[in-house]
């Protein structure tokens, strides 16, 4: 089932990108959401009405979580359920950045079984299923080999190497930063850096593909108090997201004093 999930997934992002294209680098419309929830496009919401078309249509009975949709609790009596985020890094979209991703994932009783990552504009796309490893464009991917964390190359954003969220120690790391979360884990997934990180508590629908797209590529997945993430919570939300080469996770941990 995980395969045709992914066979469902991968070409409602197909779709997706060609919609985002369509309103790329030409001035889409845009709002900004209530409660400081950010900007939304056009684009983003013509993309959510689609997969809540095409998604819903062929599985009735996964539950649904988007952050262009709603909310409904009844998700957390489902099984499975879809985790979609119609475009990652919205505020690239709308600058005009080619960083942006169409973020896919479908959980089952909380674990990621099936996830697309789709960058349109880059023409990358990440998959994965469980148990069967993770993808760029149709090629295995695999993390960094990195032996140790001092030097290594880590997307992380300034803030986040305050020394009160490290009581072990701020490690020497060498910083790199890109807005997009689904794109961070896609470029640990496939080696391009050594690790990503982010404390802050991230939404389910901006890290469930890329989660499960690190751990088939062979890369560690832990949340900010060294768990793994569990899915479909009632507050869609994970405490903190880190992905590393397997080799950093103890030193990591050890930094993180968790």
């Amino acid at each position: 089932m995980p395969e045709r999930d992914l066979k469902l997934l991968l070409n409602a992002a197909l779709e997706a990108g060609e919609i985002a294209l369509k309103y790329f680098q030409n001035n889409p419309k845009t709002w900004e959401k209530d409660d400081d929830q950010g900007p939304v496009t056009i684009a983003d919401l013509e993309i959510n009405t689609m997969l809540e078309a095409r998604l819903q249509a062929a599985r009735p009975e996964y539950g649904w979580l988007s952050e262009e949709s709603e909310d409904c609790t009844s998700r957390l009596a489902c099984e499975k359920v879809f985790i979609v985020d119609p475009i990652d890094g919205t505020r690239s979209f709308i600058q005009g950045h080619e960083t942006f991703a169409h973020s896919f994932a479908v959980a089952e009783r909380g674990v990621i079984t099936s996830a697309v990552i789709h960058m349109p504009a880059k023409d990358m796309t990440f998959t994965a299923t469980i148990g069967g490893g993770a993808k760029l464009n149709s090629e295995f991917i695999e993390p960094s080999s990195v032996a140790a964390l001092e030097g290594a190359e880590v997307l992380v954003a300034k803030s986040m190497m305050d020394a009160k969220f490290w009581p072990g120690g701020v490690p020497l790391i060498t910083q790199n930063f890109r807005s997009s979360l689904a794109y961070r884990l896609s470029l640990v997934a496939s080696g391009q850096f050594d690790a990503m990180l982010t404390f802050r508590p991230a939404w389910e629908w901006d890290v469930a593909a890329g989660d499960l797209i690190c751990t088939e590529a062979g890369a560690t997945v832990f949340d900010a108090r060294g768990r793994v993430p569990i899915y479909n919570s009632a507050g869609a939300k994970i405490p903190g997201m880190i992905a590393c080469a397997p080799s950093l996770r103890t030193s990591l941990l050890k930094h993180l004093a968790v």
